[in-house]
């Protein structure tokens, strides 16, 4: 990553507190995110992404210094809404509108809303432009939903389980779009997801989340480096284990060794060694969500 790139998110001990202090849904968040990123958020239930992007869209009260593009989110947030543009897991439109009226309704409300864009995103899908809202499937109105954000010229896109209800088709031809006609070096994608495996090849950096704080901020090249995952037969168990693998368990009767800032080729001699998924990287760095997070 270029460090002269500037922030365009940027969190100083980020704090939210519920029930009287009881429930720290952040606690002591940073947070320093680069224009021209796409940065996958992940975290099981609970464990404070979601109040996360609320702080950054200045939808939710906190503690902390925050700057996201250089406004202060609970006090210009009309300013800051001009230039990001946001996608809830659940898509709220009004059932008695018409497609065609809800284009007409964004337009009029966004001055950075392209109509040919939304139309040549909706053209991609069934949906009719004389179709009301709620005679329209959940998957339908997702699809909707999707065309009318992303034909905004935002500056931050926050995707928060942005494919939720569609299938797997739509799923793919969505990501596929925000790469090759939305992305760009001058725009940031914030993304939260429980289905990492989709997301895992567009990334370009990677945070893990876990009671309220990041136990994994790093850039895709730096876990590439930094993680490698070894399969290993039960007679090279004990070898293998005396490299001080993070985690290990078992897959159709053989071992799976995670291991950090340990030279690959030290460990090819005693099994398979790969790059571990996003997913299993997930599972070995997080553990029980109730525990304490690994630094």
């Amino acid at each position: 990553m270029n460090n002269a790139t500037p922030a365009v998110i940027q969190a100083k001990g980020l704090h939210r507190h519920y029930q009287r202090g009881r429930v720290k849904a952040l606690d002591g968040m940073d947070l320093n995110i680069k224009s021209g990123r796409i940065v996958g958020l992940i975290g099981p239930n609970g464990s404070g992404k979601t109040t996360a992007l609320k702080s950054i869209l200045g939808l939710t009260p906190y503690k902390g210094a925050l700057k996201v593009l250089g406004f202060d989110p609970s006090t210009q947030r009309d300013l800051l809404m001009e230039r990001v543009c946001f996608i809830a897991d659940v898509a709220v439109l009004p059932r008695w509108a018409k497609v065609a009226q809800m284009i007409d309704i964004t337009q009029g409300l966004h001055p950075r809303f392209s109509r040919e864009k939304c139309l040549t995103y909706l053209a991609q899908s069934n949906v009719r432009l004389d179709a009301k809202v709620g005679n329209l499937s959940r998957g339908m109105v997702v699809q909707l939903h999707l065309a009318l954000v992303m034909a905004i010229d935002a500056d931050i896109l926050v995707l928060d389980e942005p494919t939720l209800g569609l299938d797997l088709l739509f799923r793919k031809q969505f990501y596929a779009n925000l790469i090759n006609d939305y992305f760009n070096e001058n725009r940031t994608i914030l993304i939260t997801t429980h289905q990492v495996e989709e997301v895992e090849h567009i990334l370009t950096d990677l945070m893990f989340i876990k009671n309220g704080r990041l136990v994994l901020d790093a850039s895709m090249e730096d876990i590439a480096s930094r993680y490698v995952e070894l399969l290993v037969a039960p007679e090279h168990l004990e070898a293998a284990q005396a490299h001080q693998p993070i985690s290990q368990r078992v897959v159709m009767g053989r071992h799976v060794l995670l291991f950090e800032h340990t030279d690959a080729s030290s460990l090819s001699q005693l099994g398979d060694v790969r790059q571990p998924s996003i997913a299993d990287l997930f599972v070995a760095l997080m553990g029980n969500p109730n525990q304490e997070g690994i630094a």
